[in-house]
């Protein structure tokens, strides 16, 4: 099944620049960030699905078919990951700052999606912040562009 899923995406993935397998890892490991955060609180919304799809949507410009597969083919690296920095490595390497900070807005709409924030769910937030290499405050203001604050 992973496989399958592995051979659709090769298929339908944008190649920006480098090849298509570093793409596809990259969309991977940002989709697996979102997926984490969802999950921090143990409760994985059908709101916050719907806000990682319309993520991956807009920011991919991928159809909702292929949304779905990345996020079941991202769960199933999530999964298997030992922690996150595997993800954010990669992240780090091909996304410069604004790219980075955008990723931080997503964070907290994810975040948000079910209404409320959880400790778990801050606490993470802080902590990829910290392995994205966001400079101190960049954070907050993510925080409040998602809010509609800024």
């Amino acid at each position: 099944m992973i496989q399958a899923l592995r051979s659709f995406f090769a298929k339908h993935a944008e190649v920006p620049a480098g090849s298509a397998d570093e793409a596809r890892a990259l969309r991977i490991a940002a989709c697996a960030l979102l997926l984490e955060l969802a999950h921090a609180d143990d409760d994985f919304t059908p709101e916050e699905r719907a806000h990682i799809e319309d993520a991956l949507m807009r920011h991919l410009g991928i159809d909702e078919l292929a949304a779905r597969d990345l996020i079941e083919l991202s769960e199933a690296e999530r999964r298997e990951a030992t922690d996150l920095h595997q993800f954010t490595a990669l992240i780090n390497k091909h996304y410069d700052e604004g790219q980075r900070m955008v990723l931080a807005e997503v964070f907290w709409r994810i975040v948000y999606a079910d209404g409320k924030l959880a400790e778990r769910e801050a606490i993470l937030s802080r902590k990829l912040a910290s392995l994205l290499e966001l400079r101190p405050g960049y954070l907050a203001e993510a925080r409040k562009r998602a809010m509609g604050e800024g």
